[in-house]
């Protein structure tokens, strides 16, 4: 007696959505050192934030201890760090889990 060999061909993988790119978050800590009315005019000359959204970003880092103050890709995000680190603030980048 001959028994058919019957083989069964693997599924083609249902195609998978595209994954986003990770959103990363500039996040700067509180600045004992420099005076408020500086940490303003870098956060608008690195951001291009008008006065209010500088003046309330500065007051959460003082208040808060920090701030996030730009979230997205990480090149942009790793370029926005460093140009705070060379105006003499500290910053931080973070990977947004929740985003």
């Amino acid at each position: 007696m001959i028994v058919a060999e019957t083989r069964t061909r693997p599924k083609p993988e249902a195609a998978t959505a595209p994954q986003l790119a990770d959103v990363w978050r500039v996040v700067a800590l509180n600045d004992p050192v420099n005076r408020m009315s500086y940490v303003v005019m870098v956060l608008r000359r690195v951001f291009g934030f008008d006065e209010d959204t500088a003046r309330t970003h500065m007051l959460a880092m003082h208040e808060r201890g920090r701030s996030v103050l730009w979230s997205g890709t990480r090149e942009q995000a790793e370029a926005y760090v460093f140009a705070l680190q060379q105006w003499h603030l500290t910053a931080l980048l973070q990977l947004d889990e929740a985003g």
